[in-house]
């Protein structure tokens, strides 16, 4: 198993090339599911678990790896199917989301396919388990197309651990607060479940909050109004946007935005489930003005008091 990410660090230069690559793995059934490598840290066979008692229905224990006890969620269950049956072919899936580190009980690994992001759709709202699903793509196997169904893990994870929205008061700027009624600020993600999660956390402030899933959808929104005549920095304070998004990602995005003389301007922050230290470097390297690793309700109003303070005089 070890081999499957034995090249992971190359795997780092296809972020902000809009590309990526998705391990693919299996539930014990024949869909075929994935998520993005680049926040797998490992993957090997389970190792002995503990009972955490009083824990959520989908944590099946907790496993020590190197000293350090990872709680472990079985996959199949927090997707709305039945608990995991084990067998030869479970394995554990190691990965890091939102600043924690967290296994996912799986059945069988197949392997890593490299792709772009413009090959990444929305999932269709037909799809029984959509809300679970946060994109799919497709491959062809034999001459057969087969779906795969990338889960949102952020909304896994929501369903588990409880996220608090809740802002520390000491931290507001009182006179930048009266600034900030009725502006509106665009949140870009793929994932329901993070947009509800900032989108929840800015209304506390008074900010009206603009939508749009992916960066084709925003980067259409932004010259839309261009081509209406539309000053960007008018109709909005800032953005905030996802990495990872179908069609196009957010590094993408940012540098589409930063190309564009009519709005170039734009204050954008990068809240993102990805690593920090990566993520420092690709600030720099597109043009993002801040960025956050999800989720902190406190960094996001740090990141608005930051905007405003340019803009107004307090």
């Amino acid at each position: 198993m070890s081999g499957i990410l034995s090249t992971v660090d190359q795997r780092t230069n296809l972020v902000g090339e809009n590309r990526l690559e998705l391990l693919l793995f299996k539930l014990n059934t024949n869909q075929i599911f994935a998520i993005n490598v680049f926040k797998v840290k490992e993957i090997l066979k389970v190792p002995p678990l503990a009972k955490l008692p009083g824990s959520h229905a989908n944590i099946v224990g907790v496993a020590t790896l190197r000293g350090t006890p990872v709680p472990i969620i079985d996959l199949r269950a927090a997707v709305g199917m039945r608990p995991m049956d084990r067998d030869s072919e479970t394995n554990l899936i190691i990965t890091e989301y939102n600043r924690s580190v967290q296994g996912f009980l799986v059945g069988q690994v197949r392997n890593i396919v490299n792709t772009t992001w413009t090959d990444i759709q929305p999932p269709p709202i037909t799809v029984g388990r959509a809300t679970y699903l946060t994109a799919i793509s497709h491959i062809e196997e034999e001459g057969v197309k087969k779906i795969i169904e990338i889960i949102d893990v952020e909304k896994v994870l929501s369903e588990i651990i409880h996220y608090d929205v809740t802002i520390s008061k000491e931290l507001l700027d009182e006179e930048l607060v009266a600034h900030m009624q009725g502006r509106k600020v665009l949140i870009v993600d793929d994932s329901r479940t993070a947009r509800s999660q900032v989108r929840e956390t800015l209304k506390q402030v008074g900010l009206e909050i603009i939508e749009c899933n992916d960066g084709k959808q925003a980067i259409d929104l932004l010259k839309g109004w261009c081509d209406e005549g539309k000053t960007v920095t008018d109709e909005i304070l800032m953005m905030f946007t996802d990495a990872e998004m179908p069609e196009m990602d957010g590094y993408t995005l940012t540098h589409e935005i930063r190309t564009d003389p009519r709005m170039k301007d734009l204050f954008i922050a990068l809240n993102t489930s990805l690593s920090g230290n990566f993520n420092e470097a690709m600030v720099k390297k597109v043009g993002c003005n801040r960025f956050i690793s999800k989720f902190q309700p406190d960094l996001l109003i740090d990141v608005v008091q930051e905007r405003m303070k340019q803009i107004v005089d307090v």
